[in-house]
């Protein structure tokens, strides 16, 4: 009788134990799957304003979210860097991508992408993108130096860029072709 219940007892130990393995391995790293940066044509639209990306001069960024498939576009590196410094900003990003100026062509940039958190960031720079005043990306320190020294403004890592550097007030409101 005790080898039954004994062996009852560790039945419903196990049993009992089951919801927290189910917790433990929904909690378990998954595999990782890479994301590429995705290409857009002359139909794609900025998900913050409607803008076409195509109409507009300067670097572009896409950031995916969580387990989306498709990016949420940006027609300004600005509008990037305004979305993920908000503080209300709480979505999981899965990967952040804009375009290397030093290979893109500035007045129709297509192409060139790379990590966004790993490139280098012109501030301050005379240059306009589609937001107005705009913060040039580049994938190595010396090209972001080089374009800082032709168009002035100073030169930043991603996580150096700050909420208060992110001016989003110079954009489509001053577009007369809109």
């Amino acid at each position: 009788m005790t080898s039954i219940r004994s062996a009852r007892r560790q039945l419903l130990g196990g049993l009992a134990l089951l919801p927290l393995h189910g917790l433990l391995t929904a909690c378990s790293p998954k595999a990782s799957v890479a994301i590429s940066p995705a290409a857009f044509d002359a139909a794609t639209t900025c998900d913050l304003d409607g803008m076409l990306l195509a109409d507009y001069p300067g670097p572009k960024a896409q950031i995916f979210f969580g387990e989306q498939t498709r990016p949420v576009w940006y027609c300004d590196t600005v509008e990037m860097f305004s979305t993920l410094l908000r503080p209300e900003q709480v979505r999981k990003v899965t990967a952040v991508f804009t375009q290397d100026m030093e290979l893109a062509d500035w007045e129709q940039p297509r192409g060139h992408w790379f990590d966004a958190r790993t490139g280098f960031y012109v501030v301050g720079n005379a240059r306009r993108g589609s937001m107005g005043p705009t913060i040039a990306g580049f994938r190595k320190e010396d090209a972001a130096r080089r374009f800082c020294d032709a168009h002035g403004g100073k030169v930043l890592r991603f996580a150096e860029v700050t909420a208060d550097m992110v001016d989003l007030s110079g954009g489509a409101m001053h577009d007369h072709r809109m």
